[in-house]
């Protein structure tokens, strides 16, 4: 397997002393481009890809802030609309979601100012609609049955990061009003 960059130069001539930076620079540059026409990346993301490519620390720090400074990369716009689309999409609820904008290395600040966006009723209500649909697939032959949907859409929702007490609150609402919808 061939290496993606050629490595670096040991000529002592001043010529290419020079260029070589300059070449490094216009390589790492290109790979972030490439990366980010597939999706937005936070500025972590891109420096940790930089990282593994081998570029040096300095290189990578001057393509991040000229693509900063153009704005390319931007933390504050790709939490919010990860937040948005992760909620909306995904059904995703606040403490997911702020798990993971901080694997993808988004400032605590810069979550917590995303998170903003989404009041609880919001979570609520797509809580509630995360719940309906899945309802609707469950057979609810007896009482016992109640225990076991119960079970898996409390978890389901836990895992999405809705609190432990919405989930069940949800729910429970949820699965009374499905009895009472299939009784009539």
């Amino acid at each position: 397997m061939t290496k993606p960059y050629p490595p670096q130069s040991t000529s002592e001539s001043d010529g290419e002393q020079t260029q070589e930076p300059r070449e490094r620079e216009e390589q790492a540059r290109n790979v972030c481009l490439r990366l980010l026409t597939v999706r937005a990346r936070t500025r972590a993301e891109l420096a940790e890809r930089l990282t593994k490519r081998g570029f040096p620390d300095d290189v990578s720090e001057r393509v991040l802030d000229r693509l900063a400074t153009v704005g390319l990369v931007d933390d504050q716009d790709f939490a919010q609309q990860w937040v948005r689309s992760r909620h909306v999409n995904a059904g995703k609820g606040k403490r997911a979601l702020a798990a993971e904008l901080r694997t993808k290395g988004v400032d605590d600040d810069v979550i917590a100012e995303a998170l903003a966006d989404v009041d609880a009723d919001a979570e609520r209500v797509r809580a509630e609609q995360l719940v309906a649909d899945k309802l609707r697939r469950e057979r609810l032959d007896d009482d016992t049955d109640d225990t076991r949907v119960t079970r898996r859409l409390v978890s389901m929702l836990a895992r999405r990061g809705y609190s432990q007490s919405m989930a069940f609150d949800v729910v429970k609402v949820a699965l009374a009003g499905e009895r009472e919808r299939r009784r009539v």
